[in-house]
């Protein structure tokens, strides 16, 4: 269920209060991850309570915020691979 867990937001050090208030004008309670830095140099806010009803839009929205690196959503990347799991045969992957 898209929304029930926290959305990881990865922002520039320089941008996060700003990109903070943006995220609570969508309805998100943004939470800075401390001690945290990515590969880039660039800091986490996991966002909570924000109600994903159209993700591709979100985000959209969300990466076209100044400041924002990129967001763990996806949704504008189709996907290629299905794991499925089975009664019999464990999980099953299939490649698209």
């Amino acid at each position: 269920m898209l929304g029930k867990f926290p959305l990881p937001v990865e922002v520039i050090p320089m941008a996060r209060s700003y990109v903070a208030r943006e995220l609570v004008k969508l309805g998100g309670t943004p939470e800075y991850r401390q001690n945290v830095i990515t590969d880039n140099g660039n800091v986490i806010l996991d966002v909570h309570n924000l109600n994903i009803v159209d993700p591709v839009a979100l985000e959209n929205t969300i990466n076209g915020i100044a400041g924002v690196v990129t967001v763990g959503l996806f949704a504008n990347r189709g996907a290629d691979v299905v794991l499925m799991g089975t009664a019999n045969e464990g999980v099953k992957t299939i490649k698209l």
